[in-house]
C-alpha cells in the first residue's frame, strides 16, 4: 500500500513537472518583433490568420509564399492596376473572395474583428484604428517606411511572424546583391530630376526614398533641398538644369508631353530628349523589394542607350521570378 502511494506521488510530481516545462517552453517560444512604432509585438505562435491593410506589405507576404495565411486585404488590390497582378498570384483575389475591410485611409473595425485575425498589419499613422484593434487584444504590426533599410526590416520581421525566416533572409540577401551589381558610372555622373505625377514642379529632395533610389542607380538628385516631397518653381528646375528627368508613372502625362512643354524647352534634359517614365506602380514600388527594378531602369537610362522594350520586359520578369516565383508579364 505504501509502495503504491509513493508511486502515485511520483506520477503526480512527474505530471506537474511536465506541465511546468510546457509553460516555460511556451513562454520561451513566444514570437516577438519590434514594429515601426518601437513597440514590441508578441504572438504565441506563427500568425495563421493575417489581415494586411498595406498593399506593399501584402506584396511582401506573397513574396514570402505565405498568402494562404491572409484572410483580409486592402481594398486597393481590387482596383484595375493591382488586380491584374494579384489575380494571377491568388485565385481568391481572382474570384474576389478575399474580404477587404479597409485601406490606408479607412478601417472597418467591425469587419476586422469579425474575421478573427491573429495579426493585423497597418500603417503606424492609423493611430485610431490601432488603438481600437488593440482594445480587442488583436496584435498589430504597425509600419512606416522611409528607407531601403526599413523595407528590409519589414520583410525580416514578417519572416519571423510568419515562420519563414529562411525565405525572408534569402530575399533580402538576393535584393541587396542585385542592388550592388547595378552599374554605377563614377567618371561622368549624371544628374536626374524626379517628377511626381502631380506635375513637373513636384519632386523629392535629399531626405527621401527617391534620393536613395537615384543614388543606388548611380545618379545625383538634381533637387538639393531636403524635403521628402517639395513643390518648386520652374525657374528652380532651370537652375538645377538636370541631365535627365524621371517621371513617376502618370496615366495622364507622358514623356512626350514634358518634351513638348513650351516652358521647358531650355532644359538640357528636354533638349537632349532625356525624359523617361517609370512603368506602372506595381512593378516600380519603391516601398517593396521591387525597388531594385526602377533602380536598374534609371541606371540604364543614364548610362546604357541600348535598353529597349524587350530588354525591359526581360528585366521585370526576371525580378518577378525571383521575388514571386512566376513571370507576371506575357
Amino acid at each position: 500500500m505504501k509502495t503504491s502511494f509513493l508511486l502515485f506521488l511520483t506520477c503526480v510530481f512527474f505530471l506537474a513537472s511536465c506541465t511546468n516545462f510546457n509553460r516555460v517552453q511556451s513562454a520561451s517560444d513566444t514570437i516577438a518583433v519590434t514594429d515601426f512604432r518601437g513597440k514590441e509585438v508578441k504572438i504565441i505562435k506563427p500568425a495563421e490568420r493575417v489581415i494586411c491593410l498595406i498593399e506593399s506589405a501584402l506584396s511582401g507576404i506573397y513574396m514570402l509564399y505565405q498568402q494562404n495565411r491572409v484572410v483580409g486585404v486592402p481594398s486597393a488590390i481590387y482596383g484595375e492596376n493591382l488586380y491584374q497582378y494579384y489575380s494571377r498570384l491568388d485565385t481568391r483575389v481572382l474570384n474576389r473572395a478575399l474580404p477587404s475591410p479597409g485601406n490606408w485611409d479607412f478601417v472597418s473595425i467591425e469587419q476586422v474583428v469579425g474575421l478573427k485575425p491573429d495579426l493585423v498589419i497597418i500603417w503606424s499613422s492609423q493611430t485610431d484604428a490601432i488603438e481600437s484593434l488593440e482594445q480587442f487584444n488583436i496584435p498589430v504590426y504597425a509600419v512606416m517606411l522611409n528607407s531601403f533599410s526599413d523595407i528590409y526590416k519589414e520583410i525580416e520581421d514578417l519572416g519571423i511572424l510568419l515562420d519563414c525566416s529562411d525565405r525572408s533572409d534569402s530575399l533580402v540577401a538576393l535584393s541587396k546583391g542585385n542592388m550592388e551589381t547595378i552599374h554605377k558610372n563614377n567618371e561622368n555622373i549624371k544628374s536626374a530630376y524626379f517628377m511626381w505625377s502631380q506635375g513637373i514642379t513636384e519632386t523629392s529632395g535629399k531626405n527621401s526614398t527617391v534620393n536613395e533610389l537615384l543614388k543606388a542607380a548611380g545618379v545625383i538628385n538634381a533637387c538639393n533641398l531636403f524635403d521628402e516631397h517639395v513643390s518648386v518653381s520652374v525657374e528652380k528646375i532651370y537652375d538645377w538644369d538636370p541631365d535627365m528627368i524621371i517621371m513617376w508613372y502618370n496615366e495622364k502625362l507622358d514623356p512626350v508631353d514634358v518634351l513638348n512643354d513650351p516652358l521647358l524647352q531650355g532644359l538640357r534634359a528636354v533638349k537632349e530628349g532625356k525624359v523617361y517614365e517609370l512603368p506602372e506602380v506595381f512593378a516600380c514600388d519603391f516601398w517593396t523589394l521591387k525597388m531594385q527594378y526602377p533602380v536598374q531602369l534609371i541606371s540604364k537610362w543614364a548610362y546604357d542607350s541600348n535598353l529597349d522594350t524587350n530588354m525591359q520586359k526581360q528585366l521585370v520578369n526576371k525580378m518577378y521570378k525571383q521575388l514571386y516565383g512566376i513571370e507576371l508579364i506575357n
